[in-house]
């Protein structure tokens, strides 16, 4: 797609950075507003919304979207939660993917315009430079504080837990990084939920069930902390973890989230689970959905697996 200009240099330049979508001050310094109303006006570009301006008379590309919302933010402004995190490489979050959301300094106030469809604008007390990623186009907040965005705007606690889980599971950014972000904004919403989650994925805790487990049975229920994630060698020396583990009950725990579709994944599990029953291991397995809405049978289970070891809790 090109420009279709005969202006100046400087303005392909500019159109060529960002995807052909420009803010209609900068279009301004370098063409007439005559010839700026007449481009409009004849079709040869369009105005998504006010004072933004899209070089071309097709449909916009998601890229260009992103432009539209980042330039009507104006100065300051970035593309943040979600919206950012994806661009991020944050995946399993496909819902509402048209959906925009940006973040703007609270002190640049609220904009008189009306935002493009389909755009969420936040507004932030603390939005520094640290926040927004120093290179990538268009403007977006870090992954770090991204995911924290992104759980504080989440519907539901689960989701927010959801969010946290899955940027550290995929490698995206360290648990340390994110206590940090959130243990540096004392008015975070659902601050304490946040930390009380990162301590416990920082503990060994990778899937959303492994964190409902944490949440509903060992602090819902009372019932003693495990070690989570243990790695442990098979009778043929593969590397295998266990989701839950009590050493002094001899005690191991399974949480099926996914239903093992795959029959060579449910029999390697299987056999794992026969190696450790020869060994003396006590396995228990429950369905994600026992853990998340049945913890008190459960922990039920986990209390007389100790009495059956002797040991009371």
């Amino acid at each position: 797609m090109t420009a279709l200009t005969a202006f100046s240099p400087a303005l392909d330049d500019i159109l060529g950075e960002q995807d052909m979508v420009l803010d209609t001050q900068t279009a301004l310094k370098h063409i007439s507003p005559e010839t700026l109303r007449w481009r409009i006006k004849s079709g040869r570009w369009q105005q998504p919304c006010r004072g933004i301006i899209v070089a071309h008379s097709g449909p916009l590309t998601e890229k260009q979207r992103l432009w539209v919302a980042v330039l009507w933010g104006g100065s300051g402004s970035a593309l943040a939660g979600l919206t950012a995190a994806r661009l991020g490489g944050l995946r399993g979050f496909d819902r509402d993917t048209d959906t925009i959301h940006l973040v703007r300094p609270i002190s640049r106030g609220k904009r008189a315009s009306t935002p493009p469809l389909d755009l969420v604008v936040h507004h932030s007390r603390k939005l520094g430079a640290r926040d927004v990623h120093p290179v990538l186009l268009p403007v977006r907040t870090t992954i770090g504080r991204s995911l924290v965005d992104a759980a504080v705007w989440m519907p539901t606690d689960r989701g927010a837990q959801a969010i946290l889980a899955a940027g550290v599971q995929q490698r995206l950014v360290l648990a340390s990084d994110l206590k940090r972000r959130v243990e540096e904004r004392e008015r975070l919403p659902r601050r304490a939920l946040m930390r009380v989650t990162l301590g416990d994925i920082e503990g060994g805790s990778q899937a959303l069930s492994e964190l409902d487990f944490m949440t509903n049975v060992v602090r819902g229920c009372h019932v003693p902390i495990p070690t989570r994630q243990v790695a442990r060698r098979d009778a043929h020396g593969k590397r295998r973890w266990l989701d839950v583990f009590y050493e002094e009950a001899r005690l191991i725990i399974e949480i099926d989230g996914a239903g093992h579709l795959d029959i060579l994944e449910y029999w390697d599990d299987m056999d794992r689970d026969n190696d450790l029953k020869l060994a003396g291991y006590t396995v228990l397995w429950f369905p994600a959905y026992i853990v998340r809405y049945f913890p008190e049978l459960v922990a039920a289970k986990i209390r007389q697996a100790f009495r059956d070891a002797g040991i009371r809790i």
